[in-house]
C-alpha cells in the first residue's frame, strides 16, 4: 500500500459512511460493513459509523426539552460509544504495529506525540464537521448571512482536512522509513472502571 495515499483513502470511507448513514439518518438503524473483517478498510469504516452515530447522539442529548429518563439513557449510550471508539482507535494502531513491526531505526528515531490512529481519528471527526458545515451552507430556508458564514467556516475544515491529510501521511512515511517510532498507551479511561470511579467503587466496599 503505497503511503501517500493513506489519508485519502481514509477519506473516501469516511464518507462512505456518513452518506450511509445519513440515507436513514436514525441513530438506532442497523450496521453493515461492506468491507471485509480482517481489512483496514473495515475497521476505518467502523470507527467512522462510531463517531457518526455519536455525532447524532449529542444533538439528540441537546434538545432542552429532552425527557431526564431519555436524556440519561442517551448519556449511556454516549458512554459506551466512546469505549467503542476508542478501541476501534486502539484496533487501528495495533494494524500499524504490525505494519511497521520490522522496521530498522534510526539512532536518531523518535516518538510521536499521537498514534497515527488518533490523527486518523481527527480526520474521521473532520469529516462530520465538513458534512454538517456544507448542509448549513446550502441550506436553502436558511438566511443568505447565515449560509455565507457557515461557507467561511467550510473553507477553513476544508484547509484543516489538507493540512491533517498531509501530517498523517508524512507520519506514516516517517513510520515506514524508521525516523518515528510508535509507542501506544492503552487508554487509561478512569470513569468507566469500578476500581477508580468513586462513584463506582464506594458501594464496593
Amino acid at each position: 500500500m503505497s503511503h501517500h495515499s493513506f489519508s485519502s483513502k481514509a477519506i473516501k470511507i469516511f464518507k462512505k459512511s456518513i452518506d450511509k448513514y445519513h440515507l436513514i439518518d436514525k441513530v438506532d438503524q442497523s450496521f453493515e460493513n461492506p468491507f471485509p473483517s480482517n481489512s483496514i478498510d473495515h475497521l476505518l469504516y467502523r470507527k467512522n459509523w462510531i463517531d457518526t452515530v455519536q455525532w447524532h447522539y449529542e444533538d439528540l442529548i441537546r434538545d432542552p426539552n429532552i425527557d431526564p429518563v431519555e436524556g440519561m439513557n442517551l448519556k449511556r449510550k454516549i458512554d459506551a460509544s466512546n469505549q467503542d471508539r476508542t478501541d476501534t482507535v486502539e484496533y487501528i494502531d495495533g494494524y500499524f504495529l504490525d505494519l511497521y513491526k520490522d522496521v530498522q531505526l534510526f539512532k536518531s528515531a523518535t516518538v510521536n506525540s499521537e498514534s497515527p490512529a488518533w490523527a486518523i481519528d481527527r480526520l474521521s471527526i473532520l469529516e462530520l464537521k465538513i458534512y454538517h458545515m456544507e448542509e448549513e451552507a446550502n441550506r436553502s430556508e436558511a438566511s443568505n448571512s447565515h449560509r455565507q458564514s457557515c461557507n467561511n467556516k467550510l473553507q477553513v475544515l476544508l484547509i484543516q482536512r489538507i493540512d491533517l491529510s498531509i501530517a498523517i501521511d508524512q507520519l506514516l512515511k516517517d513510520l515506514n522509513t524508521g525516523y518515528k517510532f510508535m509507542k501506544v498507551y492503552k487508554q487509561m479511561k478512569m470513569y468507566n472502571d469500578e476500581e477508580t470511579n468513586p462513584v463506582l467503587y464506594k458501594d464496593k466496599s
